[in-house]
């Protein structure tokens, strides 16, 4: 298998064990020393198998479902690592669904992942995020756009 398959396939099998509820499936995929970023996770920045283990328990004990759709994938020039344009619908055990768009870069080497990052389309958090949110507000009230 070469490269571009290698983190392709790889990114691929993560998602669907994820998507089937098989931690130890998606564990098996990582490298042992893993870096993962994913700020929907109570602790965002994930290091190594065990950590990831960790996070991934506690998203299946708030998910009913998740799911993955890859719309495109873009492969680096090494083809080491690629991004996935995805669109995401999970489902809370609350029963709220889920929807949105995210980008996944992956790096693998070795037939094992070595680095899976998420980014979403939201805007900044904290005081920044605020005073974004406020200037948004303002303009739906004043028919700005």
């Amino acid at each position: 298998m070469d490269a571009k398959d290698d983190v392709v396939a790889l990114a691929l099998r993560v998602f669907r064990a994820i998507e089937a509820r098989d931690v130890d499936a998606a564990v098996a995929i990582m490298a042992p020393d893993v870096d993962i970023f994913d700020p929907h996770y109570p602790v965002p920045r994930m290091s190594g198998q065990e950590e990831f283990r960790a996070g991934m328990e506690w998203g299946l004990s708030v998910m009913e479902r998740f799911g993955f759709t890859v719309m495109q994938t873009f492969l680096s020039q090494d083809g080491f690592s690629a991004a996935f344009e995805v669109a995401s619908h999970h489902k809370l055990k609350a029963g709220k669904e889920l929807s949105f768009s995210q980008v996944f870069v992956v790096e693998a080497r070795d037939g094992l992942i070595r680095r899976l990052h998420a980014y979403e389309p939201y805007g900044p958090n904290g005081i920044g995020g605020f005073f974004l949110g406020l200037e948004r507000l303002k303009r739906r009230l004043t028919g700005r756009r």
